[in-house]
């Protein structure tokens, strides 16, 4: 049984974007040395900036640029983050306002969870916050948001990237509660804070926190939580989950990251077909392609 995905609208920064009907493609760009998924490949402003039109090119409906890695281990999150605000606006700044130049009308998210770095971002032209914490690692995160009016992504995470490898596994069923209660804590921040519902997206957070078959137990349950009334957006490309899951066919050992394509996709339909209205990816072309597929289906199921 597929979920049935509410149609909404959501309010970005200056404009709105109708979710639920389509599935979008969230494009990734790492600005970052140390990325878990492409090891800095677009690091220098100019290969990121070629590296986000050619995402456009290949149909992505939004661009999220990152330029602090939170991969397992990482410090980030953390008092003594490995980039500070003013590297992570050096990183950052010349990208956004590059692919503006290029392509004025395209939306823009920023993946970070620094106030200060969303005040710069915004006032150069993103319209969407992607905060990996929740509204969880920065206290000011939540009025830098709503005195912008911007469109936010609210994350679930367990705890920070450093502790990750550390955390006990979760009881049988556990974990939808945990990033339902997550999310919904989030949420409630975020209105207190002035920013209002229709702003407001969620991501479960698969493997941020989440060990290996968990983020199973997640997807498949991942269409309840759409009773908390706001759209989800699921982020499965490339994470080490797969990996694992793949292991028997990769001589015993998990998958690297750019063996996890074809897995990374797989579960994407999944989490399409569970409920998300947009999908964060690192491959658009394919998987643009492939959300084609699943809305087919959802389709018809509606028919």
């Amino acid at each position: 049984m597929h979920a049935e995905r509410p149609v909404s609208s959501w309010q970005l920064r200056t404009r709105s974007l109708e979710l639920g009907r389509r599935t979008l493609v969230m494009g990734v760009v790492n600005i970052t040395p140390d990325s878990f998924s492409d090891g800095g490949l677009s690091f220098a402003p100019e290969a990121a900036i070629a590296r986000a039109l050619q995402l456009l090119e290949e149909g992505a409906d939004i661009l999220d640029l990152g330029a602090e890695s939170t991969r397992p281990g990482s410090r980030a999150g953390g008092i003594d983050a490995a980039v500070s605000a003013e590297e992570e606006q050096a990183r950052l700044l010349p990208v956004l306002e590059g692919i503006l130049r290029a392509r004025p009308d395209e939306i823009i998210s920023v993946d970070t969870y620094k106030a200060s770095t969303v005040k710069a971002a915004l006032f150069a032209g993103a319209e969407i916050v992607n905060d990996v914490s929740g509204f969880t690692w920065d206290a000011e995160m939540p009025r830098a948001c709503a005195e912008a009016h911007a469109g936010v992504v609210l994350m679930h995470t367990r705890g920070r990237p450093g502790e990750w490898s550390a955390q006990q596994p979760l009881a049988p069923g556990a974990v939808l509660s945990m990033v339902r209660d997550g999310l919904e804590g989030s949420l409630a921040t975020a209105q207190r804070a002035g920013i209002p519902r229709h702003a407001i997206v969620l991501d479960p957070g698969y493997g941020f926190g989440k060990r290996l078959d968990e983020n199973y137990a997640l997807l498949a349950h991942q269409a309840e939580l759409l009773s908390i009334g706001r759209p989800l957006l699921a982020g499965v490309s490339r994470k080490s989950f797969l990996g694992h899951s793949l292991a028997a066919l990769h001589g015993g050992v998990p998958a690297a990251v750019d063996a996890r394509e074809n897995a990374g996709l797989a579960a994407m339909v999944a989490a399409i077909l569970h409920g998300a209205s947009i999908v964060r990816v690192h491959n658009v072309r394919a998987a643009v392609e492939a959300a084609r597929i699943a809305d087919a289906v959802l389709d018809g199921q509606r028919g």
